[in-house]
């Protein structure tokens, strides 16, 4: 039974100079028929009158994308409209009222992408952290991984075990009985244990989500340290009240900020101290419960304080008013006078840079990670076998945990949240 054929604007927000509107499946010639005056040639842009019911509703271009050799693999009609919101309005209607055509659902056109082949979910993935990108490098990354580079990586990874597999499975079903399989060659054990180590150099990588959701700062330090006033000068603006009145902070407040292209968020914590009303005891577990799930810590009390010197950055505040610690300190700084807050900022992008994955490699998400450690535990476990045919089970199941990353295998569960992710024309 033929599928259904959608459309949706799949521009931007209107009013826009160009609305671009998408239909797509089997009935999109026909859309085009009943629309335009004409029907152009094909991957030829044309200009058209559009009318409905003998009404005028815009005079556009059109292109006419028969498939498979389109975005979805199906038979696409654009139509790039004036993008007011009334013109887009009064086609959208025309189109739902045609037989055979609906509105399409969110991120529906790149699942009928997927289910084509025409991409892989890795791919997909990529594509919605592409439409989200706010930082240039969250657009280099998402457009690595939309345009296939985790898919290749794991398609090297799964022709390296496709190998491995094919020649344990050969030597099993090439012996006369049981007792005359050979063991495991001394080649394809050592092949074993070079693909689980290469798979746990990727996991060793910064994942994704630091890039995706930003680094997370956390200003920390006893009260009266110049916790805000810090928060104000890197962010640019007055976003934490700054006062000498101890415990003015009581709450968490977080500022999305960008350090040299890099995504982050700096948050401002309730100063720490013995004591204190009910609301600042509250502030202040929430403050260590910040630091606890801090990526990187700008600790701005005594180093001995600190509590974690490995994530943490020690910052000798006010410095305009004396040199106390600053031996001890990572760097001083003042923001009355300026001192020191360029050298800050250095070691901040610094340290921010070496907490994203890098420029030129793939950021794996929480899902490739797990995938690729039931991989590695696989290729582990079969390393260590001495029956082959138990090998040759813990292999294929390493395969499939590695299919599952693109899509080949196991992701129905999966698959209606990430499209979720998509605005409705994508």
């Amino acid at each position: 039974m033929p599928r259904d054929t959608i459309f949706a604007l799949s521009s931007g927000a209107l009013p826009a100079g160009i609305a671009v509107v998408r239909v797509s499946g089997p009935g999109a010639s026909e859309a085009l028929d009943k629309l335009a005056e004409k029907h152009p040639e094909p991957r030829r842009a044309v200009s058209a009158t559009l009318r409905w019911r003998g009404e005028l509703l815009d005079r556009a271009l059109i292109l006419w994308l028969p498939g498979p050799g389109t975005a979805t693999g199906e038979d696409i009609a654009e139509l790039h409209l004036h993008g007011g919101r009334a013109v887009v309005a009064a086609v959208l209607v025309a189109l739902g009222e045609l037989p055979g055509l609906r509105m399409a659902e969110p991120g529906e056109f790149t699942r009928r992408a997927f289910s084509n082949g025409k991409l892989d979910l890795a791919q997909a993935e990529g594509l919605a952290d592409l439409l989200a990108a706010e930082t240039e490098a969250q657009r280099r990354q998402a457009l690595r991984q939309a345009e296939g580079g985790l898919g290749k990586l794991v398609g090297g990874w799964r022709e390296r075990l496709l190998g491995l597999a094919a020649r344990v499975e050969a030597a099993i079903e090439f012996a006369e009985d049981e007792d005359d399989v050979p063991a495991l060659a001394p080649a394809d054990l050592a092949g074993i244990t070079m693909l689980a180590a290469d798979m746990e150099a990727a996991l060793r990588q910064p994942p994704a989500e630091r890039l995706r959701d930003g680094v997370r700062i956390v200003v920390a330090g006893p009260t009266n340290a110049g916790k805000s006033s810090l928060i104000n000068i890197l962010a640019g603006r007055e976003a934490a009240i700054s006062s000498p009145i101890a415990g003015t902070t009581r709450d968490l407040i977080e500022i999305p900020l960008s350090i040299a292209d890099m995504p982050c968020l700096l948050i401002d914590s309730a100063g720490l101290r013995e004591g204190g009303g009910q609301i600042e005891q509250i502030g202040m577990a929430r403050a260590r419960t910040a630091i606890d799930s801090a990526d990187l810590i700008l600790w701005l009390g005594p180093p001995d304080d600190c509590p974690d010197r490995e994530r943490s950055i020690l910052v000798r505040a006010k410095a305009d008013l004396g040199k106390a610690d600053v031996d001890t300190a990572d760097v001083a700084t003042s923001t009355i006078t300026g001192e020191g807050l360029g050298a800050l900022r250095d070691l901040l992008e610094s340290r921010v840079r070496s907490l994203l994955p890098p420029a030129d490699g793939i950021a794996l998400n929480t899902r490739h990670r797990e995938r690729i450690s039931e991989a590695v535990e696989e290729l582990t476990t079969a390393g260590g076998q001495g029956d082959m045919l138990f090998i040759a089970e813990h292999l294929r199941q390493a395969r499939i945990a590695l299919d599952r990353i693109t899509g080949r295998a196991g992701v129905e569960d999966m698959l209606d949240a990430l499209f979720g992710r998509f605005c409705i024309g994508k």
